[in-house]
């Protein structure tokens, strides 16, 4: 063999041991785990090319290099298309895997999570406390119409209308998109208690169901007394008496409410004062949760009709008006 073809063929060679090894090197360093010590989130914005989200990488202190996720995509093009999005990076992820997270889009998921028998107004509050959202609400008198708007909302009182529960959002989402998915929920859990509701029941519709399913959230934070009490509640209005609940009086009052209920608060007229109006009040006063939903559409079968709290936590539920004022003098006016 000549010398020319020697070098050649030595020379070929060595390109190819020499792309081998550069391949080789190329996925050990991608299969490495970050440089980081503490989570990170970082934000890639839309727009943004690989080179930029690299050197964004190596800015944060990432990556030492952008050298070898560079040449990592010539040879997986698929993970050079970066998707916009806000993601976290842990310690132990390799450079690799935050390349997939990325190319796939696989955002970092935030929460926020709504409590049962919270109202409307605490709710916007919530949400914006929530800095990660986009506000489309503006915090003032207005609040409340640009909701009831923006969601398409039949009501003139979105109070109730929202299922509590734990949403998980991406960075920028808007707040309006949350009780969006809020509403469209409790419309669901709404329609499944409603069709499958005992007979008999006092309510003309689920959204009076839904109203009384606000009061039995308010009156007992133990879902296991919701359906007793929702018995009372039903009994009451069968007998046409009247519900005679604090809960809506407290409603009523809305900030004027300071902690304790007078006897001229329980002789105001508002429209939810249930002390001296008949029947329900004109809307809910809570979001009612799951719980509180099914024992208004399958209450006990009990002859309750009155119910006191023991000062513990538990109410003490009578049948005669003789037995709730014995209870009433052992449990409150002891005090």
């Amino acid at each position: 063999m000549s010398l020319i073809k020697k070098i050649i063929v030595f020379g070929f060679l060595f390109v190819c041991l020499s792309s081998i090894a550069l391949i080789g090197m190329t996925y050990y360093k991608v299969n490495q785990k970050n440089l980081l010590d503490n989570e990170m989130l970082i934000t890639v914005e839309r727009g943004t090319s690989f080179n930029r989200f690299t050197k964004k990488l190596q800015n944060k202190g990432v990556i030492e290099t952008r050298f070898w996720l560079r040449n990592y995509i010539r040879l997986n093009k698929q993970f050079s298309e970066i998707k916009a999005g806000t993601y976290l990076i842990k310690p132990e992820q390799t450079n690799q895997s935050i390349l997939a997270m990325i190319a796939s889009g696989n955002e970092h998921q935030y929460s926020i999570t709504f409590v049962e028998g919270t109202t409307f107004k605490q709710w916007l509050a919530q949400l914006n406390a929530q800095p990660e959202l986009t506000h489309q609400l503006t915090q003032n008198s207005d609040s409340i119409s640009q909701a009831i708007k923006k969601i398409g909302i039949e009501h003139e009182n979105p109070e109730g209308l929202f299922f509590p529960d734990t949403y998980a959002f991406t960075y920028k989402t808007t707040d309006v998109e949350i009780l969006k998915r809020a509403y469209i929920k409790m419309q669901q859990q709404l329609d499944i208690a409603w069709t499958t509701r005992a007979v008999g029941l006092p309510y003309e519709n689920a959204y009076q169901a839904l109203i009384m399913a606000s009061i039995i959230e308010k009156e007992s934070g133990k879902f296991a007394e919701h359906r007793t009490i929702s018995s009372v509640f039903i009994n009451r209005l069968n007998k046409k008496m009247r519900l005679q609940t604090d809960p809506t009086v407290i409603y009523g009052l809305g900030d004027r409410y300071q902690g304790d209920i007078k006897r001229i608060h329980l002789k105001e007229k508002t429209p939810y004062n249930t002390y001296r109006i008949n029947g329900l009040p004109p809307t809910p006063i809570s979001m009612p949760g799951l719980s509180a939903l099914e024992a208004t559409m399958q209450p006990e079968d009990t002859d309750y009709f009155y119910f006191v709290s023991n000062g513990e936590g538990k109410h003490i539920f009578s049948t005669t008006l003789t037995e709730h004022n014995k209870a009433v003098a052992k449990y409150q006016l002891a005090k």
